[in-house]
């Protein structure tokens, strides 16, 4: 059990299966550049597109390519859905006791939880409103203080290894899916789960109170 005054979610993959358009566009933009598709994929999990972009072709005008990247984003929907026990676990919180923090613009965020019948919290930290991506702990901070929370009092709901380090960064406790890594490769979280299905939000005795995370 993880009490909790804010939960951080990131979106891909956490509550959001879009793996099916994030492989199509990284493989298109693999294609266009000659580089392995497998290895670009793998890289471009749980990171900013734009660092992904700089790490991999350093000689394009990255920019560009990013908004390329966010156009075909924004617009191809098909096959996105919520993943396992999304809607039932974000139903549970108060609005102003989550968050969304994604390695994603805010433009392709908000088009797939649209997609995917999710709300659009109250406090979204998209990749295109910070300077530094994960595994940098920038989001996530700038989500604890946008929601009044101390970084010791938030749990972060992650699926990717950079989201784990960029959690720990932030001395946030961290809840690991396994629907994008195998359980090894998030073994430093505090709680490993399939999805969140997996778990249930129960309240505290007061409004101010922490609320509980807990697995069924």
């Amino acid at each position: 059990m993880l009490p909790f005054h804010a939960l951080l979610f990131d979106l891909d993959g956490v509550l959001v299966d879009s793996t099916a358009v994030v492989e199509r566009t990284w493989r298109a933009f693999a294609a266009r550049h000659a580089l392995d598709a497998a290895r670009v994929v793998r890289a471009a999990h749980g990171r900013r597109a734009i660092d992904t972009i700089a790490d991999l072709t350093p000689a394009v005008d990255g920019v560009a390519e990013l908004a390329r990247m966010i156009d075909e984003e924004a617009t191809d929907l098909a096959g996105l859905e919520a993943l396992p026990g999304a809607a039932a676990l974000l139903t549970a919180l108060p609005l102003d006791r989550w968050a969304v923090v994604t390695s994603g613009v805010r433009a392709v965020a908000e088009a797939r939880l649209r997609a995917a019948g999710l709300p659009i919290p109250a406090v979204l930290v998209p990749a295109d409103e910070i300077a530094r991506g994960k595994p940098d702990p920038e989001g996530y901070l700038h989500a604890a203080a946008r929601l009044g929370a101390a970084p010791a009092d938030c749990v972060v709901l992650e699926d990717a290894p950079a989201g784990l380090a960029a959690a720990r960064a932030a001395g946030m406790r961290v809840v690991a899916l396994t629907t994008t890594h195998d359980a090894a490769s998030v073994a430093g979280a505090d709680l490993v789960v399939p999805t969140l299905a997996a778990l249930r939000v129960h309240a505290g005795r007061a409004d101010s109170a922490p609320l509980v995370l807990a697995t069924d």
